[in-house]
C-alpha cells in the first residue's frame, strides 16, 4: 500500500473524469474521486476497489481542505490532483449575469486554484503532477460560449504560470484541452434540450477533422499520461485532444 500512488480526480462520478478515474485505478493508482451526487460516486467505486469517493463541491474553498484531508488522512501521500470538475453555459452577452459569471468561474477558475494550493505541501513532498482540464474553447473562439471560453483561457494560462512557479520544486502542471466528447454536458452542464444536443453533435461532426467525437477515454488515456512518469520531462504544455478541431 505505501508504494501505491495517489491521485485526486475531481468531477470522477461521469464522462472523462470516470474514465480517467479508472484508468488510474487499473494502473494501480489509489483514487479519490469527487462529486455533488452520491449515487454516482458509488456506482463508480463499485467498478473498481482501488476507487474511493466523497462529495464535495468544485467551488467550495472548505471541500477544497476537506478533499486532501481525506487523500491524506486515508493514504498519508498525495502524488497527482486532476483538477476535472467544470461549469459552462451557453451564455449570449446580452443575457449574462452576474450570478451565471460568477458560478462558471467559480467552479473553472476558483475551484481549481483552491484545491491546488490545498494540495501544495503534499505535492511538494513527492514531487507530483497537476493536471488541469480546459477545452478546445479555452483558445479557440466561439460565439455564445464567452464566458465558459474565458474561464477555459484562464486555466490554461494558469496552467503556465503554475508551470513556472512550481518547478522548482519539481511538480510538473500540465492541462488536456478535449474537443466536444460523449459526456452528455450538452443537455447536462449546457442545458440544450435532446433535440438542439442533438444538433449540435451534427454540426460538431461536421466541423471536427477526424469526422467524430470524442470519447471519454480519449481524454483520460492523456491525463493519465500527463501525470505519471512518461511525462517526466513534461511542463506548462496544453495538450488538444479534439480531432483537430482546434486547428480547423
Amino acid at each position: 500500500m505505501q508504494d501505491q500512488k495517489v491521485v485526486v480526480v475531481t468531477g470522477g462520478t461521469s464522462g472523462i473524469g470516470r474514465a480517467a478515474a479508472l484508468r488510474f485505478a487499473k494502473q494501480g493508482y489509489q483514487v479519490l474521486i469527487t462529486g455533488r451526487r452520491a449515487s454516482l460516486i458509488q456506482e463508480t467505486m463499485l467498478q473498481h476497489e482501488n476507487v474511493v469517493g466523497m462529495t464535495a463541491d468544485a467551488a467550495s474553498a472548505e471541500d477544497a481542505k476537506r478533499t486532501i484531508a481525506k487523500a491524506l488522512d486515508k493514504w498519508g501521500r498525495l502524488d497527482a490532483l486532476v483538477n476535472n470538475a467544470g461549469a459552462g453555459a451557453i451564455l449570449p452577452l446580452a443575457d449574462a449575469t452576474a450570478d451565471r459569471i460568477t458560478d462558471i468561474f467559480a467552479v473553472n477558475v476558483l475551484g481549481p486554484s483552491l484545491l491546488a494550493s490545498a494540495a501544495l505541501p503534499h505535492l511538494k513532498s513527492r514531487r507530483g503532477a497537476i493536471v488541469n482540464v480546459s477545452s478546445t474553447f479555452g483558445h479557440k473562439a466561439a460565439a455564445g460560449l464567452s464566458h465558459y471560453a474565458a474561464s477555459k483561457a484562464a486555466v490554461e494560462h494558469l496552467t503556465r504560470c503554475w508551470a513556472l512557479e512550481l518547478a522548482p520544486f519539481g511538480i510538473r502542471v500540465n492541462a488536456v484541452a478535449p474537443g466536444p466528447t460523449e459526456t452528455g454536458a450538452l443537455t447536462g452542464m449546457m442545458g440544450l434540450s435532446a433535440e438542439q444536443a442533438s444538433a449540435v453533435e451534427e454540426q460538431e461532426r461536421a466541423s471536427i477533422p477526424l469526422g467524430r467525437r470524442g470519447v471519454p477515454d480519449d481524454v483520460a488515456e492523456w491525463i493519465v499520461q500527463l501525470a505519471g512518469p512518461a511525462s517526466a520531462w513534461v511542463t506548462g504544455q496544453v495538450v488538444a485532444v479534439d480531432g483537430g478541431l482546434g486547428s480547423a
